[in-house]
């Protein structure tokens, strides 16, 4: 019987990293499979799909989902009934203070490009749906970048601005007074700017250890995402929330159908959350 198991996680395995960009399954290295720990621990209370996109327009680069599959994606969403939460409901759910609707997810974007302004903010008004975007302050108001007063326009129908660090300078490689310059400052920039908490980060390129995520805490974050691959459940940890990056690719949309499929079928096989 264990023999058989055994083959069974290697089959799916190879069918889970078939589907991904070479970049990104190296990127899921920090996730282990064991023998399965008590599914109980992450199959009970909500699973919260977290999506992450970067930039939605028509050039031909990995990052860049298409605005016509983007158009498609959100369609598809809110046709199979899930509903957009805020980082804030999704933190409160963990913590017991909150019941979710059935099938909640999280949009998020990173970077801030301008394209998410011009081409992602009009299909989410489209579809009623709410997202959360991870800014680069340092960045703001460069070419290519969003501009404050877009950010606002943006927060005032919907989509919440958090933090993806001052200069999105790779964590694992700087000092702790660095880390805690990139992580704090962006911070503070963000709430002086914007004129609300904020209270998440997204790592850059998603990396991350378990120092940074406590210098992360230290500095008055509640919640950090990453870009493992998987739910948000009651097993996950709140400094390396789970997402579902979402790229260009030969077949965008039958891989954006996979990617959602399958995130359910690896946790209950005993991925580790740490």
């Amino acid at each position: 019987m264990k023999k058989f198991l055994f083959v069974l996680i290697l089959i799916i395995a190879w069918g889970f990293f078939s589907v991904f960009p070479s970049h990104d399954a190296l990127r899921i290295s920090n996730y282990a499979l064991t023998e399965a720990q008590p599914i109980s621990e992450i199959a009970a209370g909500p699973k919260i799909l977290v999506l992450n996109y970067h930039q939605v327009n028509d050039s031909a680069t990995s990052l860049a989902v298409p605005v016509a599959d983007f158009d498609s994606q959100m369609a598809y969403l809110v046709d199979s009934g899930y509903i957009a939460i805020t980082p804030d409901a999704l933190l409160s759910a963990l913590e017991g203070e909150l019941e979710l609707p059935p099938k909640p997810m999280l949009i998020t974007f990173d970077d801030g490009y301008t394209d998410n302004y011009e081409n992602a903010f009009p299909i989410l008004q489209k579809y009623g749906l709410r997202a959360t975007i991870f800014i680069i302050p340092a960045f703001v108001g460069k070419p290519g970048y969003m501009t404050w007063d877009e950010l606002k326009e943006m927060e005032e129908n919907g989509i919440t601005m958090q933090s993806h660090t001052l200069n999105h300078i790779a964590l694992e490689e700087l000092p702790d007074d660095g880390l805690r310059v990139e992580l704090l400052n962006s911070k503070r920039m963000l709430e002086e700017k914007l004129g609300h908490a904020v209270d998440f980060v997204a790592y850059p390129t998603g990396t991350y250890n378990l120092h940074i995520a406590a210098i992360a805490k230290e500095v008055g974050y509640k919640g950090a995402f990453t870009i493992k691959y998987g739910n948000v459940d009651l097993g996950s940890n709140l400094f390396a929330l789970e997402r579902v990056p979402i790229f260009h690719t030969a077949t965008t949309m039958k891989d954006f159908y996979e990617r959602i499929e399958y995130r359910q079928n690896f946790e209950e096989f005993g991925w580790i959350k740490k």
